[in-house]
């Protein structure tokens, strides 16, 4: 089980509720074909709620985490009144913690809302955690939506094996 597995594990647990997307989100799809893709960071969808996003932050501060936004440290203490500051903008919060993990947490998905995704998700179980992914085929539209340099890289690279799992995912 790797440290992100382990990590997402403990969020599942404590109630978060949140879909692993990005290239973290494909990993799982893939690991049914033995391949992974390289990623230094695994991009975590919330939902716009200060409670879920306070929770998310209680399980990841014990764990060595710290959270910046835009660069900056958020300020202490990580209460609900920073949260609802956090979501009324739906500032990306990244979580780094030891040995160079980084999570980014997000409220907003190209293209999607987290409800519908939420309600379409797939769960993996690994190692006795539950470990709730955005579907594979929603992953690859978001990302093909937000056009980023780095995100047409990684389909002109990987394309075969993308159409390779998205067919399996559809079957």
């Amino acid at each position: 089980m790797d440290r992100f597995t382990e990590i997402l594990g403990r969020l599942s647990s404590a109630g978060v509720r949140f879909l692993v997307i990005g290239v973290g989100g494909v990993n799982y799809y893939a690991t049914r074909k033995h391949v992974l893709f390289n990623t230094e960071d695994c991009d975590l969808f919330l939902p716009p709620d200060p409670e879920n996003l306070l929770a998310s932050w209680s399980v990841l501060e014990p764990l060595g985490f710290e959270m910046t936004s835009h660069g900056e440290p958020l300020e202490i203490p990580l209460d609900l009144w920073l949260a609802e500051r956090v979501v009324e903008r739906q500032a990306v919060v990244r979580a780094l913690g030891p040995e160079d993990l980084r999570l980014d947490l997000t409220m907003t998905m190209k293209g999607f809302r987290f409800e519908e995704l939420w309600d379409a998700r797939r769960t993996f179980a690994i190692e006795g955690y539950e470990i709730p992914v955005a579907p594979l085929s929603r992953i690859v539209e978001s990302k093909r939506a937000a056009a980023r340099d780095k995100d047409l890289l990684f389909f002109v690279t990987h394309e075969e094996t993308l159409k390779e799992l998205l067919g399996e995912d559809d079957a």
